[in-house]
């Protein structure tokens, strides 16, 4: 690389890490070089700029008139009648619509490009065109003038003390940050903190049976998130759901890292955090083997401790008898809408922000996955809260999410670069973790799989992959549920049932397209069909742990201390 150009990618880097104005430019140049491709693009724009001339004409002699384009099924922007039956409003909504779908098309249609070039220029160009909607700003949006009417100025008074509320926060706020407290209205579950060191507390469960399975369950969670997701309230408490089936349930509760843990690494996190944990449930429970589970990037973490323990244990002292996976991530060569952050000149921008304050702040990580969905965790917040002056509502799932934690600075490079960028754990004896090699080739234990039609996060037919990189002897139940990568995990029983699953156990070279042929569709919570899974695998029902003995570790109730740091 020659000095020139070296200078102008140090501009890059400092001006436009992330490439909001790079991508953007490049399609720009692209289209310019490809002038016959952009004759034809811009002959689309006129016929839709005709069609949107003869809509107005209609409304303006007062005759019937379809949109010419229509919202989206799940965009409620502009659900309210006005901007549709006002002729002045429905005008300004199909001038929108129609610039920001063509200019969507334009560039999803990018020549020269590749297909992540173009995502990416339409994904920050998406930003843009969000943020200028109509129903972002006050006189532009016939609802937020007539609650001002009705309300005679107070919406406006309300909006403006939010406005206030949330720059004072340095942040939109879904929820009020009183809303809910962890240990009282949210993560409620009675247990004990059973292993307490500088990465994770271990909690477990108070059986809520007499008896419960031979075989205990360690849940991993995820550490981008506290691990209460879980145990969210009463009726939606999977851990609640576990133990009142009879099992004896354990759930690591991550530490959130601070700047002197900014060494801490993706190795620490399997040894310190999974493998302790693993020892700590055998010995509580005078077992050999758990049955271990792992959610989102715990997954992952758990899926690499599977590989790691079969050339660390032998055959006959491994710690796991079987495992299951919760929207989860192993493959990551299409990671889904998040790859718009993932190229080289991303991370390194992320790298060098973490290595001055030793970590990742939780801000920066809710912010990418919230532009991600804009639309609905962005600037449906401004106008409902600033403009319309509605309060906030007390939604415990957005109360979750709002309780961010860090990554250490070690770590998240690892994980970003060797996973995302690099792909390399799909690749056998490309990645040395905690000593061991790792081949997820190596893994024959019952994997039970679970994932969200819906996932932007980890799409399913990702997490399907895991079936062709495990040891093709390997049985695997797959699930695919409805919803997104919350609520198609947080998915308790109810009735009638609010939704449905595809089951199935494919062959380890059947694709996923072949799988959902065939595969079972099952009305209601994928839960019962875990539970019979799970059952005969976790063995004779057997006396619960005494949690009042005295050998039995006490080091505080549930839900312990690290969830509680902020």
């Amino acid at each position: 690389m020659d000095a020139p150009t070296e200078l102008a990618e140090a501009l890059r880097q400092t001006l436009d890490p992330y490439g909001m104005m790079t991508s953007v430019a490049h399609a720009q140049k692209a289209w310019l070089m490809h002038p016959q491709e952009l004759s034809k693009a811009s002959g689309e724009f006129f016929v839709d700029s005709m069609a949107f001339q003869s809509h107005l004409m209609r409304l303006a002699l007062g005759l019937p008139s379809d949109d010419v384009i229509k919202p989206h099924v799940d965009d409620v922007r502009f659900a309210d009648a006005q901007w549709e039956s006002n002729p002045l409003w429905d005008v300004i909504k199909e001038f929108y619509l129609a610039v920001t779908h063509r200019t969507e098309d334009l560039l999803f249609a990018t020549p020269g490009l590749s297909g992540v070039q173009r995502k990416r220029a339409a994904f920050w160009a998406r930003q843009w065109l969000n943020a200028m909607a109509p129903t972002n700003n006050f006189f532009t949006n016939p609802v937020a003038m007539r609650r001002y009417i009705e309300t005679h100025g107070d919406s406006l008074q309300h909006g403006f003390e939010h406005f206030l509320r949330d720059v004072k926060a340095k942040n939109i706020r879904l929820v009020e940050a009183d809303a809910f407290k962890v240990g009282a209205d949210l993560a409620t579950h009675t247990g004990r903190v059973v292993l307490r060191n500088r990465l994770v507390e271990l909690i477990h469960y108070t059986p809520t049976t007499a008896q419960v399975h031979q075989t205990p369950m360690l849940i991993v969670t995820p550490w981008i998130n506290k691990y209460y997701v879980l145990d969210l309230t009463p009726q939606k408490s999977l851990v609640k759901f576990l133990t009142d089936q009879g099992y004896s349930v354990f759930i690591t509760s991550w530490k959130n890292p601070t700047a002197d843990m900014a060494d801490v690494t993706f190795d620490d996190y399997l040894l310190d955090g999974v493998d302790q944990s693993v020892q700590t449930v055998q010995q509580i429970c005078q077992v050999a083997q758990v049955h271990l589970t792992g959610y989102c990037i715990g997954g992952t973490l758990v899926a690499t401790y599977m590989a790691w323990a079969s050339r660390h244990y032998t055959e006959h002292t491994h710690p796991v008898a079987h495992w299951t996976l919760l929207t989860t991530l192993i493959n990551f060569s299409r990671p889904g809408d998040i790859d718009v952050f993932i190229d080289e000149g991303a991370i390194a921008a992320l790298e060098k922000k973490m290595a001055q304050s030793g970590f990742l702040d939780g801000s920066d990580m809710a912010t990418s996955f919230r532009l991600l969905r804009s639309n609905s965790l962005i600037w449906h917040y401004v106008e409902h809260s600033y403009l319309l002056g509605e309060e906030l509502p007390a939604f415990d799932v957005l109360f979750w999410n709002m309780d961010t934690t860090r990554m250490p600075a070690a770590m998240h490079a690892f994980y970003l670069r060797q996973m995302y960028l690099y792909n390399k754990l799909v690749k056998p004896d490309a990645l040395t973790i905690g000593g061991e090699l790792i081949d997820l080739t190596r893994i024959t234990q019952d994997l039970y799989v679970v994932s969200a039609e819906d996932d932007h996060i980890v799409p399913w037919q990702q997490s399907y992959r895991v079936r062709h990189h495990v040891n093709f002897k390997t049985p695997v139940r797959f699930v695919l549920s409805t919803s997104g990568h919350i609520f198609a995990v947080i998915n308790p029983v109810v009735t009638p049932p609010k939704r449905h699953f595809w089951v199935g156990e494919p062959s380890s070279n059947q694709s996923s397209e072949d799988w959902l042929k065939h595969a079972q569709k099952q009305a209601g919570s994928w839960w019962p069909d875990w539970m019979a899974w799970l059952s005969p695998r976790c063995g004779l029902m057997v006396d619960a742990p005494d949690v009042k003995a005295k050998n039995y570790p006490n080091l505080g109730d549930a839900p312990g201390t690290y969830v509680l740091e902020k």
